[in-house]
């Protein structure tokens, strides 16, 4: 195969780069890149990184000029960067951490009007550990609270930002599982009516000009309500925790009285029994593709098939609710494909599915000119368990696959028999 140069590219191509861009130049060499774009998956390709951006997706390998740091990816796999589809990544910490967990909230008078991009954390260590396993962004919100709401959600990225937050208020989301129902009174009788209700005073909420000083007599807050107001124009995605089809078909069939919903289902472990209505609905899902077992009444259903199920429908499926082992997530698709789920819908119900759901799909999810630089070098098949990243790369940045866990075990391998190991610090 011919190699071209990169100065023949460039005059071919016509880019115009900053002469002042400090930022790193990356040529990712000979791998094979799934682009998870009409290009589809190409060998000895070569994908070049400038300004934090992929410049340019070439179908052959090229020589680089010195400004070009190398990265050989010869007989190894280069794709997108990973999506936590549904996470409190940034909120938490590891169990028994001594400190606040942002992501539960008690107490409080905000409900729908929690934002959970004032209180990210980019030291979290959670973070490490997730993007060293190809993570390299995530949606994250509240987890707990003692309403249906459990806010406003963000994107972050996982790479080394002080502002890790690239898309605040980017969600709604809210529980109207067997949970949300044990806070509305313990009755679904009761939740549905509460919710109806919300979006009904958010609707008559959009046309008032609300200021400090604005009265308002509704049966949510002021601040609640106004935040509810972008999900009943449709301007920001809807996530519902929800489980049992019969709940499923209600939501649906809510939609038809609330037309600019936009509703991605959350968990649905029994969503393979109302697939063809959740695709006529246009509905994505978020799931748990390892969810097999009748965990409560509401998951009777459950089954490993979910995931293909849903994906011969053609649902828009999404995988990755978890925070503490978000990294695991590469498995979980594995496992559905494993199951039925086809191996390039596995690879994008972790990059292009999340991308679509939270409306970053110019961004990142996909290996194209233009899109922000979050790739991964895995040294085989990302989805099959013995194979991990050799080169993450985020915002252009490669970033070190160092971890507290990591760290943690160079501590105990080197054991310094002089002094107490707890003197050595990781």
């Amino acid at each position: 195969m011919s190699k071209l140069t990169l100065t023949a590219i460039a005059t071919i191509t016509a880019l115009t780069f900053s002469a002042g861009a400090q930022a790193e130049k990356i040529a990712i060499i000979g791998g094979t890149v799934h682009t998870m774009t009409e290009q589809g998956a190409i060998e000895n390709a070569t994908v070049l990184i400038e300004d934090g951006k992929i410049s340019k997706v070439i179908s052959q390998e090229v020589s680089t000029d010195a400004s070009y740091r190398v990265i050989d990816a010869k007989g190894k796999v280069v794709t997108p960067g990973f999506i936590g589809a549904f996470t409190s990544l940034g909120l938490v910490e590891v169990s028994s951490w001594a400190g606040t967990n942002d992501a539960s909230v008690a107490k409080s008078k905000l409900h729908a009007a929690l934002d959970a991009s004032l209180a990210v954390n980019p030291d979290s260590t959670l973070i490490n550990i997730s993007r060293i396993e190809g993570i390299t962004s995530a949606a994250t919100s509240v987890g707990n609270t003692d309403s249906i709401y459990k806010g406003r959600g963000a994107v972050i990225t996982l790479g080394d930002d002080a502002d890790p937050v690239m898309k605040k208020r980017a969600f709604m989301s809210i529980d109207l599982s067997n949970s949300g129902a044990d806070v509305s009174g313990g009755s679904r009788a009761a939740l549905w009516v509460d919710f109806r209700n919300a979006l009904n005073e958010a609707i008559y909420a959009q046309s008032i000009n609300f200021t400090p000083q604005t009265e308002w007599h509704g049966t949510l807050s002021k601040a609640n309500v106004q935040a509810l107001i972008p999900v009943v124009k449709g301007e920001m995605p809807l996530l519902v925790q929800i489980h049992r089809a019969s709940d499923i078909r209600r939501i649906i069939k809510m939609t038809d009285n609330f037309k600019r919903l936009n509703v991605t289902l959350v968990g649905a472990s029994e969503a393979w029994r109302v697939a063809d209505e959740i695709a006529a609905a246009g509905m994505s899902v978020i799931l748990n593709p390892e969810s097999n077992l009748p965990y409560t009444f509401e998951q009777n259903g459950a089954t490993l098939a979910n995931a293909a199920r849903l994906n011969d429908a053609g649902v828009n499926i999404a995988i990755g609710m978890n925070t503490h082992n978000i990294r695991l997530a590469p498995q979980h698709a594995g496992n559905a494909v494993a199951n039925g789920l086809p191996w390039q819908a596995g690879l994008a119900s972790l990059t292009t599915a999340p991308a679509k759901i939270y409306g970053i799909d110019k961004q990142v999810g996909s290996i194209k000119a233009g899109m922000q630089a979050d790739v991964v070098i895995w040294s085989g098949d990302p989805l099959e368990v013995m194979h991990a990243p050799t080169n993450v790369i985020i915002n252009g940045e490669e970033v070190p696959l160092e971890s507290r866990q990591t760290k943690l075990r160079d501590r105990y391998l080197k054991i310094d028999n002089e002094k107490p190991q707890q003197y050595t610090r990781p």
